[in-house]
């Protein structure tokens, strides 16, 4: 999709992937920068360390504790993350309803991607967030830090088998799995169809070719479901729009991942 947005664009340049090992991060932006890119996207598991190799981050990467998105400018090497202000827009394209209104529930909130959609949450102004987790040691530095960002917000935490998960989780209007679950095929759905209620909306950050087995489940329930993919080009998009400034890649993003 990123191609697709400099092919419509008429911007003379590749966007290509490359396979960076742990501990690299930092030869691998001197290599680029020695190279002229423009830029870079980076993905798992180097989210943490890049923010260590800019010279600048900017508040949002800084509140969501990573990078995603890296811009070589002039005599510095900028870090940012559009993963959360993705989000907010892959909700109001999906729902039709602002992030901030909702109550909301994340699922694999000690993960990177969770934990930044968890802060993304705080910074539009969630006032009611429950962080659900598998193990629980994982998402109490993460509610620290979650507090320092914004003290107003009700701040709950379940472990997933927490067997008053279901009737919690029914009280939520916005579920949202940030865990791999649903990658795998034959995998179970992360919440049970007891955890749903029609009317709730389901967001789940994975996509594959069909709908993942909780999307299914919460579709059969009557909650509206939407699934990772909009996100990813809305990220995509405002990453492009750092490199270069006044573009308008959404269109043709779309188009092209479709």
């Amino acid at each position: 999709m990123q191609q697709a947005a400099l092919d419509e664009a008429g911007i003379g340049v590749r966007y290509v992937r490359l396979e960076v090992e742990p501990g690299r991060v930092g030869e691998a932006l001197g290599r680029m920068r020695e190279l002229g890119f423009i830029g870079c996207n980076v993905t798992v598991p180097h989210k943490f360390e890049v923010m260590g190799f800019c010279d600048v981050v900017d508040g949002a990467a800084q509140a969501l504790g990573a990078v995603n998105t890296v811009s070589f400018e002039a005599g510095s090497t900028r870090g940012s993350n559009t993963d959360g202000p993705g989000f907010v827009r892959a909700i109001s394209d999906e729902f039709g309803v602002a992030l901030e209104e909702l109550k909301v529930l994340i699922v694999g909130a000690g993960g990177g991607a969770g934990q930044a959609l968890a802060a993304q949450c705080l910074i539009q102004g969630v006032k009611r967030l429950m962080l659900v987790n598998r193990t629980l040691e994982k998402l109490w530095p993460v509610v620290a830090r979650l507090h320092r960002l914004a003290a107003g917000c009700e701040i709950g935490v379940l472990a997933l088998e927490d067997p008053v998960l279901a009737e919690i989780s029914r009280s939520y209007d916005l579920i949202v799995n940030a865990s791999s679950v649903g990658l795998k095929p034959g995998e179970a759905a992360v919440l049970s169809a007891a955890c749903l209620r029609p009317g709730q909306w389901v967001y789940d950050c994975v996509y594959q070719s069909k709908p993942t087995p909780l999307l299914e489940s919460a579709a059969a329930r009557g909650c509206g479901t939407a699934d990772g993919r909009s996100m990813l080009i809305h990220q995509g998009a405002l990453a492009f729009q750092q490199w270069f400034p006044g573009s308008t890649p959404l269109a043709a993003m779309r188009a092209a991942l479709a």
